[in-house]
């Protein structure tokens, strides 16, 4: 029984790092928001100002939603933040 201690206590301990890394992992380095703002902005026809706001956004928010387009919600900053008129900041 004495030894079951020490065993449950290191698994605990695996299982929050583990959990801890994979909520981490979800958050972009500054140096990552050029190459995910280049594939988020790939299909629009208007590629400087995407990628002038969307690497904006990035360095605020380090994330960048999947995909060329929508899927917002996966990135909460990224999808709430709002230019003066209430629009959409970020593409």
């Amino acid at each position: 029984m004495a030894a079951r201690l020490p065993c449950t206590l290191l698994l605990v301990l695996l299982l929050t790092l583990s959990f801890t890394e994979s909520v981490r992992s979800g958050y972009l380095k500054p140096s990552e928001c050029k190459n995910k703002c280049q594939f988020r902005c790939s299909a629009t026809s208007h590629k400087k100002p995407c990628m002038f706001f969307c690497q904006e956004c990035c360095a605020t928010c380090l994330c960048v939603p999947p995909g060329t387009y929508g899927g917002k919600q996966a990135c909460p900053c990224y999808n709430n933040w709002k230019t003066k008129e209430g629009g959409p900041k970020c593409p």
